[in-house]
C-alpha cells in the first residue's frame, strides 16, 4: 500500500525530497508514475531531468505506461465498482450504475436536480454493495453553496428499510429503522463519512482536487475508503472568472488540468467521480433542445458518461444518457421527493 512505499529508493530522491513529495500527496509509485515531470519539478524543487528520471523510475516500479492485452484490460475492469442511483431505469441506462475510475457529468438548467443527484449518491455510496453502494465514504467539493446536511438527513431516512437495517448492522448501531434514536445515530454516521470542502474560486477549487488525492490516500486502508468524489458545480467559478473570448483559452487550459486531477483520484483510488455542469442556451438552435452544457470539447471528451437532466411535470425529471463509450443513448424518468430520488 502507499504507506509502505519507500520513495527514497527512486533515483534522485533523498529524505528531504521524499518528504516534499509526500506532503504534496505523492506517496505511491502509481501517483508519481502518472505525474508530469514539470509538475514534479515545481512540487519537489528538483531539476527537470531529475524529475523526469523520478517519473520514469516510478513507472517502471508501478508497471504502468506500457501496452497490455485486451484480456488484461478486461480483468482490471472487473474491479470497477457500480454505484447505483437505486432507480432501476436510470441504473439500467448506466449499465448498472455510476462507474468508478470514470468521470460522470450531470448537466441541466437550474432546478433540474443536479445537486439532488450528488447528495443522493453521497448517501448511496455508503451502503453495502448488495444494496447498491460501494461501502465507502464521499468527498464533496461545493462551489455554489449547495451542500445541505439536512438533505442528507432526509435521504438517509428515505432509504428502504432493508438498506437501513443493513447499514445499521454494518455500523454496529443497535436498533431498527423504526427506532428514532437509532436513526439519529445512523444519520450522524452517514454525515461523518461525507467530507465537504467549499471552493471559493477556481484556483481554490483546483487546489481542493489535489487535497482530494491526499484524503483518498489517507483513507484507502480505512473501513470506509473514499469511493465517491462529487464536484457541484465543476464550471461555476471558471464561467464567472473567465469572461469573453479573450480569456477562453486560459479557462479551458485550467479546466483541463482540473479534470485531469479529478480523473487521477478516480483511477488511482477506484473512485467514482461525479461532476455537475451548468448549461447555456444556444440562440442559433432552430430545432431540438437549445440547452447546451458549457465547458466545450475539453469537458465533453474528458467525461466518460454525460447525463442531461431536464424538468418535467411537478417533481418528475427526465434523465437522458447523452454519451457513453459502450452504452446506447436513452431516457428514464425519476422523481425528486422529500425522501430523495425515487422511481416514477
Amino acid at each position: 500500500m502507499a504507506a509502505d512505499v519507500d520513495l527514497e529508493e527512486l533515483p534522485g530522491v533523498g529524505p528531504a525530497t521524499a518528504e516534499k513529495l509526500r506532503d504534496a500527496g505523492y506517496d505511491s509509485y502509481e501517483g508519481l508514475a502518472v505525474a508530469a515531470p514539470s509538475e514534479l519539478s515545481n512540487t519537489a524543487d528538483v531539476g527537470d531531468s531529475t524529475a523526469a528520471d523520478i517519473v520514469q523510475a516510478a513507472r517502471d516500479a508501478a508497471d504502468v505506461g506500457g501496452f497490455e492485452t485486451g484480456a488484461t484490460v478486461l480483468e482490471r475492469r472487473e474491479k470497477i465498482g457500480k454505484l447505483k442511483w437505486k432507480i432501476d431505469e436510470v441504473d439500467e441506462l448506466l449499465g448498472g450504475g455510476v462507474e468508478t475510475q470514470s468521470i460522470t457529468e450531470v448537466y441541466g438548467e437550474f432546478g433540474a436536480g443536479k445537486s439532488q443527484v450528488t447528495h443522493q449518491l453521497s448517501v448511496n455510496v455508503q451502503l453495502p454493495r448488495e444494496h447498491g453502494g460501494l461501502g465507502g465514504s464521499a468527498m464533496f467539493v461545493d462551489s455554489e453553496d449547495t451542500f445541505r446536511p439536512e438533505r442528507i438527513d432526509d435521504m438517509v431516512r428515505g432509504l428502504p428499510d432493508e438498506a437501513l437495517q443493513a447499514a445499521m448492522d454494518e455500523r454496529e448501531i443497535e436498533g431498527t429503522p423504526d427506532d428514532d434514536e437509532a436513526m439519529d445515530d445512523l444519520v450522524e454516521d452517514f454525515l461523518d463519512k461525507i467530507h465537504v470542502a467549499k471552493a471559493f474560486n477556481s484556483n481554490h477549487q483546483m487546489l481542493l482536487a489535489e487535497k482530494a488525492q491526499e484524503l483518498a490516500n489517507e483513507t484507502q486502508d480505512d473501513e470506509y475508503p473514499v469511493r465517491l468524489l462529487c464536484v457541484d458545480s465543476l464550471t461555476a467559478h471558471f464561467r464567472a472568472e473567465y469572461v469573453g473570448r479573450g480569456e477562453l483559452a486560459e479557462r479551458q487550459q485550467k479546466l483541463n488540468k482540473h479534470l485531469h486531477d479529478l480523473d487521477k483520484v478516480g483511477n488511482l483510488h477506484n473512485t467514482a467521480v461525479v461532476v455537475t455542469n451548468q448549461v447555456a442556451s444556444n440562440p442559433d438552435s432552430f430545432f431540438g433542445d437549445p440547452t447546451q452544457p458549457i465547458g466545450g470539447n475539453i469537458l465533453g471528451h474528458k467525461s466518460t458518461f454525460r447525463m442531461y437532466l431536464r424538468k418535467s411535470k411537478g417533481d418528475k425529471r427526465i434523465v437522458r444518457l447523452v454519451d457513453a463509450p459502450n452504452l446506447a443513448d436513452g431516457e428514464a424518468v425519476m422523481r425528486v421527493e422529500d425522501a430523495g430520488l425515487k422511481p416514477e
